[in-house]
Parts: structure tokens; sequence; C-alpha cells
């Protein structure tokens, strides 16, 4: 399927590797120019050469964190136009309820909620302009289930779900759409990361671990990042433009709703 975005520049944060990398070389492979950024230099200037390599489109990377306000300014003078805008950030840690202080909570909702409405905020206004654009939020399955040891995540993008909901009505009529892909649990670094603490926590083995998260998600497995990938492509493309305001599961079944 021509996805008809040959040409459209893309701005996907979190990048280098995972569900951003993902993403990027999906719409990479759609003929997108990308502007990639993720706090690491080394394994983001891999990525960029990996992709313009493979799919011969143009590819600029920043290194910076754009969960602070001079590493955005960093990634948006560098990006220019932008016609798609992909915002991931790592979750916070996962813990207690009862241990996580003010600070705590400032910090997950600075990354996961914040950080991409100011994106949005930057992006959106030359979106409406031209009368075309995409945003896609990577947030997580916790906004329809939440998950009790990931309280800050939780907070915080639920908080960016009540906001796009209410703007991607308002701006719809000009030709640009917001919506939300939420992952379950997939084969990346932060999958990895919550497995060891369930091993430790339990006295199992990794392997162990993994076969018991395995065995709670209908589809048997973990998800991949180019599953993930191809579906935020689709939802970036001339196909989806009326798909707005949408909270998008990815998960292999394991979130058990009708709704």
């Amino acid at each position: 399927m021509d996805l008809g975005i040959k040409g459209k520049r893309a701005l996907v944060c979190a990048s280098s590797k995972g569900l951003g990398k993902g993403c990027a070389k999906a719409l990479a492979a759609a003929g997108c120019e990308l502007v990639l950024n993720a706090r690491g230099a080394e394994a983001l200037e891999a990525t960029a050469a990996e992709l313009r390599d493979a799919y011969g489109v143009p590819v600029t990377a920043v290194a910076a964190d754009i969960t602070t306000e001079e590493g955005r300014a960093k990634v948006l003078e560098a990006a220019g136009r932008i016609d798609i805008l992909v915002t991931n950030a790592g979750g916070p840690p996962p813990g207690v309820w009862s241990d996580w202080s003010r600070d705590d909570f400032i910090k997950a909702l600075d990354a996961n909620m914040l950080t991409p409405i100011a994106l949005m905020q930057a992006l959106l206004p030359g979106m409406m302009e031209r009368g075309w654009g995409r945003v896609v939020n990577i947030t997580s399955q916790a906004v329809k289930a939440p998950l009790a040891p990931l309280g800050l995540s939780n907070s915080a993008r639920t908080g960016l779900t009540g906001f796009v909901a209410g703007t991607s009505r308002q701006i719809a009529g000009s030709g640009v759409t917001i919506n939300n892909l939420l992952p379950g649990i997939h084969d990346t670094d932060r999958a990895t990361s919550l497995d060891k603490g369930v091993a430790e926590k339990q006295g199992i083995t990794m392997d162990a671990a993994r076969k018991q998260r395995e065995a709670t998600i209908p589809a048997g497995r973990y998800g991949t990042a180019e599953e993930f990938g191809a579906t935020c492509a689709f939802i970036c493309s001339q196909h989806a433009g009326f798909m707005v305001g949408q909270n998008v599961l990815l998960d292999g079944g394991g979130v058990n709703t009708t709704l």
C-alpha cells in the first residue's frame, strides 16, 4: 500500500532504538525525510546511517534531551518544517505509591506529558497553516488499564491523553490529526528492564520472567518494533485522515476490554 507520505518531513523522538526506531524505519520505508532525536549521540548516528543506507532518504540526527527546554530548542531549530511528529520518551521507573515524592511526579510529567505538549504547541501551527499534518504520541497500554507499579507513568500519560482528546478535535478541520499509539509489551530495552525487576523480586531467571509475562498475552509473545512502526506509519498516512483523537492499542490482546 502506498501511504502517500513520500517527501513528508518527520520528527521522531527517542528514535535511536526500540519503538521509536521502529517508527522511524517504517516512515523511512514510506519515503519520508527524517529528523531523529535521542540523548545518546553514538547510537543515534548509527541508526541515522542505517536508515540512510537502507532507504535512501535524508536523515538528520540531533542528539539532545528532548525533555528539557534546551534540548527541545536544539531539536526544533534543526528540524525546521515538520509534517509528521512522533513523540516518545522513556517511561519513569516502577515503584510504590507511598514512596513517590512531588519531584518524582514533576519529572514524570515533564517527560511524558509536558514535553509532547510543548512539541505539539511548537509544530501544530505550521501544520495547520499548510493544511496537513500528523501527530502520533507513543503512550502506553496503561492508559486503558493502569499498572499499579507504574503509577508515575499512569499519571503522566493519562494527562497527555486528556490534552489530546480535546486538542485533536479543535484542529481536525485544518487537515491535521493527533492520535495516540498505546504499546503493550514489546521486545525492547524497557521490557528487558521490567523483566529484570520481576526476576530479581521473585528469584527466578530472566527467561522464566519473560515466559511468565508472555503467558498473560493472548498472542503468546511480545510485540516487535517493526510491527509497531508499521502501525505508526499507517496512522501518519494519507489513509488515516479521518482518525482523530484515538487511542490505538497494540498489545497482542493483553488489555481485556470491550472499548
